[in-house]
């Protein structure tokens, strides 16, 4: 036996005695960190990463676009207070994630977009490689935070970060940037798993100051119309008990969100959701529970809000103070431990609703309440956006399990307000942003995470930018009903080119049978043209468990132009003849 050559010996020295690589590193680095599921869509440079995540345990679920599986990533991330994954290929595929990455963001939804990307050495030089991008400067500009890992050694800290800053704080999108070269780099097993670390306490709370929580109290003692409005984030925090009995000691009423609503149930007492305007106008005091003074609360300003209020916010983010209107009483820290705070630091009977004002919204509640009452009485023929919505409401609400996913214009805005919630967290809808897409991503997220059935209301234009995600319903047959209010148009489907010689720019196809798509992958479609037709399609589909859809014939001049923000277009759109002037 001769010994070995100088070659020998440095090539040996090279080889691992026992190897991994960048892939089998990321999967357990994912399982460490007990990231159990992963959306994506696969290619190059990721498909092995998919397949060995499917093989370890992990569960994958392939969309059929990235926007998609970014917004089932964005919403599981919502309703487990865990980050969701995301799975991109490089370049085009990272592209299309990113508006999903930027809406987890805007929203405050906990979630990673891991992409794979092109080798950087030739990326810095721009000498044309495959799907060449810098897609770590894309990326940053619309996420809470961008990372790239450019070593082998490095992808465990890379995943326990992008993990930790997309929960911690207030949460958003991180981008992880992983290139071909690292996934592929050879690695000695042992160590490589030293590499790997398991995350210790990533959202910690974050104890309010005493005396902020003092200041509060103060001025919600001295309240004579007091008023709280509770947003998604208030949902997100899981602190559902603690807000409860907060308003339900205090008597002080309240107005949801419409991700909020469930918190309480929309039946509740001392719900002003259906005297909302009256009771932005004339509270004199109001407390913000992860809700924030953007344009869907008007920015606080009069004449939608007393001019006079004084605001208590309540959020984890100390920059979110002050940015639309003063606050008096910011109290910073998660939400669970602001209201324990505000329960051992409240003397009995130091903050209470005078029965005046409960009364005063109580008596303007009752009153719409009838007015709705009397409209969704109404069966009109062609079937209207209300009849098709009461048919859908009366049905979930012996289901009270099941999840409302709702994106669209006047099929978002009057469904807010049609579909009572009586259940955490089970309203899930366009937010913060308003986009449209979101639906068949929430929707299949939903379905994976609970098992609960979901029911998606869909505009049919809204519907349109997700609805091939219909054949990954079917593929992994989940209990998702899709339901599409199909009035043939964007807001509406009579509106006419003055010229002929094409359909105007917000007209659908009025014939289109969408229940025949769900019927090409396996799946059960019903076409219903009254609101007892969805009834029973709605009831038979529910009880079947599996994948189904619904195409409600809605009469096309029924809608509005961009549901209840037409005011936001400038004047004139929406009623332009075409004629000069």
């Amino acid at each position: 036996m001769t010994a070995p050559s100088e070659l020998e010996t440095a090539v040996n020295a090279d080889v691992p005695a026992e190897p991994t690589d960048g892939y089998h590193l990321v999967v357990d680095a994912l399982k460490l960190n007990d990231v159990r599921t992963i959306y994506g869509v696969v290619g190059i440079p990721i498909t092995d990463l998919a397949r060995l995540a499917q093989a370890e345990g992990i569960r994958y679920v392939g969309f059929r676009h990235e926007s998609n599986a970014g917004h089932a990533a964005a919403i599981a991330g919502y309703l487990t207070k865990k980050p969701g994954v995301c799975l991109t290929v490089s370049a085009p595929g990272f592209l299309n994630g990113l508006v999903a990455l930027a809406n987890a963001t805007t929203n405050c939804f906990p979630m990673v977009q891991i992409s794979g990307s092109s080798e950087r050495h030739v990326v810095d030089l721009k000498q044309g490689d495959y799907e060449e991008m810098d897609q770590l400067a894309a990326a940053q500009q619309f996420c809470k935070a961008a990372y790239r890992v450019s070593r082998v050694e490095d992808i465990g800290r890379g995943i326990a970060r992008a993990l930790r800053t997309a929960i911690s704080g207030r949460p958003g999108g991180v981008y992880l940037d992983i290139p071909a070269a690292v996934l592929g780099s050879i690695i000695d097993a042992d160590k490589g798993a030293k590499t790997l670390s398991r995350l210790v306490d990533p959202a910690p709370r974050q104890l309010p100051a005493p005396d902020a929580v003092d200041r509060a109290i103060e001025v919600l003692a001295g309240a004579e119309r007091p008023l709280v409005v509770l947003g998604k984030g208030a949902a997100y925090s899981q602190a559902d008990d603690q807000i409860r009995e907060f308003i339900e000691s205090t008597g002080i009423p309240y107005v949801p969100m419409s991700m909020a609503k469930g918190l309480l149930p929309d039946d509740h007492p001392q719900s002003a959701a259906t005297a909302r305007s009256l009771a932005l106008k004339k509270a004199d005091v109001v407390m913000l529970v992860g809700a924030r003074l953007n344009w869907l609360l008007n920015h606080g300003q009069a004449p939608q809000w007393n001019p006079d209020a004084k605001f208590v916010q309540v959020d984890i983010e100390a920059t979110e103070m002050d940015s639309n209107q003063p606050i008096a009483a910011p109290l910073v820290g998660d939400i669970e431990s602001v209201f324990e705070a505000l329960a051992e630091r409240t003397k009995p009977g130091q903050i209470s609703a005078p029965t005046a004002w409960r009364e005063e919204l109580a008596a303007r509640s009752a009153q719409n309440v009838a007015k709705m009452a009397e409209r969704l009485k109404v069966d009109k023929h062609p079937m209207q956006f209300m009849g098709a919505l009461k048919a859908i409401r009366d049905v979930v609400h012996e289901r009270p399990e099941t999840y409302i996913v709702n994106e669209g214009a006047n099929a978002l805005d009057l469904a807010r307000n049609v579909i009572d919630m009586h259940v955490p967290r089970h309203r899930l809808d366009s937010g913060t942003w308003g986009v449209m897409g979101i639906g068949m991503g929430y929707a299949i997220a939903a379905a994976v995470e609970t098992g609960d059935p979901v029911v998606a209301v869909e505009g049919d234009s809204a519907f349109g930018f997700s609805g091939m995600e219909l054949e990954t319903i079917c593929r992994y047959k989940l209990p998702v009903v899709t339901v599409i209010m199909n009035n043939g148009g964007v807001y509406r489907g009579d509106d006419v080119n003055p010229l002929g010689d094409g359909p105007a720019p917000t007209t659908l196809m009025s014939e289109a049978r969408h229940d025949l798509m769900i019927e090409a992958f396996g799946g059960k479609g019903y076409r219903a043209t009254t609101p007892a037709e969805v009834t029973a399609a709605l009831t038979e589909a529910l009880a079947s468990g599996g994948p189904a859809l619904i195409d409600c014939v809605i009469d096309p001049s029924a809608g509005t132009e961009s549901g209840n923000i037409g005011h936001l277009n400038p004047k004139g759109i929406g009623n332009f003849t075409g004629k000069k002037k």
